[in-house]
């Protein structure tokens, strides 16, 4: 235990973010960090429970409850107390390939379990975990790793987001030969062009591209799999294959107007303005601005908070975020009790930058489009819009209805729609012959990985449906394992 009575002398301290109206002047990260002292304190409040279930990777109603990469948590936590980082860092990449990257994205259903959590504000888990990763860069103890020997054997990874470099990266570190495909100019999947700038800095995701490359893991970029490259020649080519693409076909909202110009998906609104800002910082024009514009985004996820912080740093006119789902308690209820994952209401930093530059809250809940208006050019002037009533019915479950007299007409030359994502692209899925279930995901058993066709894999969102980085980290790593066994009989792989 890092200080037995640590949780009662230090309260909870999160890592402090830049002022919002000088923030969104431009595209870095907003977080700053804390002293290595206060670090330390934080680490102190750790109690090293009995049984952490910080590290224990459930599923309770549905929803993560712990880390699903079963994280040292509480040894790293008595490490960063005692001045050890170097040691640290070695517990912490035990179990996650990429902590820059989880730190940084991740929800930390780790912090939702915290024990302490029952009674006073939990273990900042996550900004502990962002300290040691980034001490590991900073005292240059992270380094290539060259396997003393190669097996001969071969594996392509379709996909170079979390699941797929985490899975190359296992394969690789046993000694086999691993190329990645990517279908994007750049690699690191949603993590290089659907997360903005400003929360995972693009600098991070190619600080590790470059590590994994000098690892000797090879990427062959801007290829679409199953377009330009067929599935039977990467099996004929490779000894295994394993599909790491992820779910990226975006949910639509089928109604009247949904043709006009103007309505875009957030991933294809992300995506454009990222690529840009590398590229050229915004010189090149090619992308989609919110400047002067009225901005209005369906969906009150983690994306439709990204599209807000990214078109007010792009100069909108005014932005709304709408939520079909009710506004969450600002506790816990007795329905949601510890351990569950807390569905609590939360503040994201865009929405604070909203609230700081136009005074108000960008969420409206309960509200559901019914159609789109456009003008004479075919371009979209505002929603249409009806209020939504949440009800059980007779199995328990909840159904919308909507409120008889709550029709509204909101003004927007600009729409996003950032409502998630339904399933896998079917073009790969097609040419390697692979099956899938009900929701469109490729049919791979947990923990296993194998799909119908002999040889071929699939891990993260691509098989689990969209997720979590660290679930998909979790599947890359456990399709490595079943990969590796496949190919040498066995495997030390975890």
């Amino acid at each position: 235990m890092a200080k037995p009575t640590g949780f009662m002398e230090y309260n909870r301290k999160e890592m402090p973010y830049r002022d919002p109206l000088e923030r969104i002047k431009d595209w870095n990260e907003f977080s700053l960090p804390l002293s290595d002292e206060e670090r330390n304190l934080q680490a102190a409040r750790c109690m090293d429970c009995g049984t952490p279930f910080c590290q224990s990777g459930l599923t309770l109603n549905g929803l993560p409850s712990g880390c699903p990469l079963n994280n040292l948590i509480p040894e790293w936590n008595d490490l960063i107390y005692r001045g050890l980082w170097k040691d640290a860092l070695e517990r912490l990449l035990k179990t996650d390939n990429f902590p820059e990257f989880t730190a940084r994205v991740c929800p930390s259903p780790c912090e939702g379990a915290c024990t302490l959590g029952v009674i006073n504000p939990q273990i900042t888990i996550k900004n502990n975990e962002l300290a040691v990763i980034e001490r590991g860069f900073d005292e240059g103890w992270i380094k290539p790793f060259k396997p003393v020997r190669r097996t001969g054997k071969t594996v392509a990874v379709i996909g170079s987001g979390p699941a797929g470099l985490a899975c190359a990266d296992q394969l690789n570190k046993v000694g086999h030969l691993v190329t990645i495909y990517e279908r994007a100019d750049r690699a690191g999947g949603l993590m290089m062009y659907g997360i903005p700038n400003m929360k995972l800095e693009k600098s991070v995701v190619e600080r590790r591209l470059d590590i994994v490359k000098e690892e000797g893991i090879e990427f062959i970029l801007s290829t679409d799999v199953g377009v330009d490259i067929s599935g039977a020649e990467l099996q004929d080519k490779y000894d295994s294959v394993v599909l790491c693409c992820g779910a990226t076909v975006p949910r639509d909202l089928k109604v009247g107007g949904r043709e006009l110009d103007g309505i875009y998906f957030a991933v294809d609104y992300l995506t454009k303005n990222t690529k840009s800002l590398l590229d050229s910082n915004h010189e090149d024009g090619n992308y989609i601005s919110a400047a002067d514009k009225d901005v209005i985004v369906i969906g009150g996820g983690d994306t439709g908070n990204d599209c807000v912080a990214t078109a007010i740093r792009q100069g909108c006119k005014s932005v709304r975020q709408f939520e079909i789902m009710p506004e969450a308690a600002a506790e816990r209820t007795s329905e949601n009790p510890w351990p569950e994952f807390p569905k609590v209401k939360k503040t994201d930093y865009g929405q604070k930058e909203c609230i700081a530059m136009f005074g108000n809250d960008p969420r409206q809940y309960c509200i559901s489009t019914k159609s789109f208006s456009g003008d004479d050019d075919g371009k979209v002037t505002g929603l249409n819009t009806v209020l939504i009533e949440w009800s059980k019915d007779t199995t328990g479950r909840f159904f919308p209805r909507e409120i008889d007299s709550s029709e509204e007409s909101y003004k927007s030359d600009m729409v996003l729609l950032a409502m998630g994502f339904v399933g896998a692209e079917t073009n790969l899925i097609d040419s390697f012959g692979v099956k899938t279930d009900a929701r469109g995901n490729v049919n791979a058993e947990y923990e296993d990985h194998r799909t119908n066709v002999e040889n071929v894999y699939a891990a993260g969102d691509m098989r689990r449906g969209q997720s979590l980085v660290v679930w998909a980290i979790r599947e890359g790593r456990e399709a490595a394992r079943e990969v590796d066994k496949s190919l040498m009989g066995s495997s030390i792989l975890p």
